[in-house]
């Protein structure tokens, strides 16, 4: 099963974001992390999290093109917030392997085959089929023995 987001998001992006903003207060914001919590137990893991990593920018051009009313509201610094969080909880997600995507060169709507290319690295990813690249600096540096 693919889901577009997790209750892991939810909780530690979305509903941490409005509590930081104080849309949600101290008492429900607890209530809601201690469910979350329990929850969270109970539930097994994800085989592979897919982070697509996009700058507000990028974000905010797809918000466009889109042309959704509702989502026209978003400000930059909203977007900034979640972006922040986003880093901040994958930097510490540690139930599954997590398949981190630069998102910001990359368009599904205009190009599918880039669609293509990440759907190839996600099974790569689940299969433990993964190819490391060494920089030229790193193998340099790790033969000079720093």
């Amino acid at each position: 099963m693919i889901q577009d987001r997790s209750v892991y998001e939810d909780a530690e992006i979305f509903a941490h974001n409005l509590y930081r903003q104080g849309q949600i207060s101290e008492r429900d914001y607890s209530t809601y992390r201690e469910l979350y919590q329990v929850l969270s137990e109970f539930l097994p893991p994800p085989d592979l999290v897919v982070y697509l990593r996009a700058s507000v920018e990028t974000l905010q051009r797809r918000i466009q093109r889109r042309g959704r009313d509702y989502e026209r509201q978003i400000s930059p610094d909203y977007l900034s917030q979640l972006n922040d969080l986003y880093e901040s909880w994958i930097n510490h997600f540690n139930l599954c392997p997590v398949l981190t995507i630069p998102a910001d060169a990359m368009d599904f709507v205009q190009h599918p085959g880039h669609l293509d290319l990440i759907v190839q690295k996600v099974q790569e990813k689940l299969t433990g089929k993964d190819e490391v690249i060494f920089a030229p600096e790193d193998i340099a540096n790790g033969r000079n023995g720093h």
